[in-house]
């Protein structure tokens, strides 16, 4: 397992990552049709130039396992997917710890993350604060229930 900065032509793969992971992790936290909306259409533009610019990506005999990223301005974490296939054997708890070292490495106080449901309990064994459930905009215009959380880097890394 091994981790890299995400390339342009990482975003497609990113991409189904993204859906394939929603799909199956957060179904039975959210409606059907919140899965369907929040699952549809394909990487935009603007996705890809976010993947090359902020993404880093977990590699796995020879593929793109899981993805992750870190806003270094403000500490927020995002797009933490896993494909199925390699769920529950570490992947994204490497990538949380990747992020982490390059958020200290750029002196950040503190890291953020929006949870969904079903993830919040992984965040919490990462050393994230947070219970109240919120609304999340999606960019996408739609609204998800979830967690904002927080990890004070501060204190001893996990």
């Amino acid at each position: 397992m091994e981790i890299r900065k995400a390339q342009r032509s990482d975003a497609h793969r990113a991409f189904e990552l993204r859906t394939l992971a929603i799909r199956s992790e957060c179904k039975g936290h959210y409606s059907d049709e919140a899965l369907a909306r929040w699952t549809e259409g394909s990487a935009t533009e603007k996705f890809m130039n976010d993947v090359e610019q902020n993404f880093h990506v977990v590699m796995m005999k020879g593929e793109v396992a899981g993805t992750g990223m870190i806003d270094i301005g403000n500490g927020m974490v995002d797009a933490i997917f896993v494909d199925p296939r390699f769920m529950r054997v570490g992947v994204a708890r490497r990538m949380m710890t990747h992020l982490e070292q390059i958020a200290r490495e750029a002196g950040l106080p503190e890291m953020k993350l929006n949870s969904t449901l079903n993830a919040a309990a992984f965040y919490r064994r990462c050393g994230f604060d947070g219970d109240a459930v919120s609304t999340y905009h999606s960019p996408r215009g739609f609204q998800l229930d979830c967690i904002p959380m927080t990890k004070n880097l501060s204190e001893a890394a996990y």
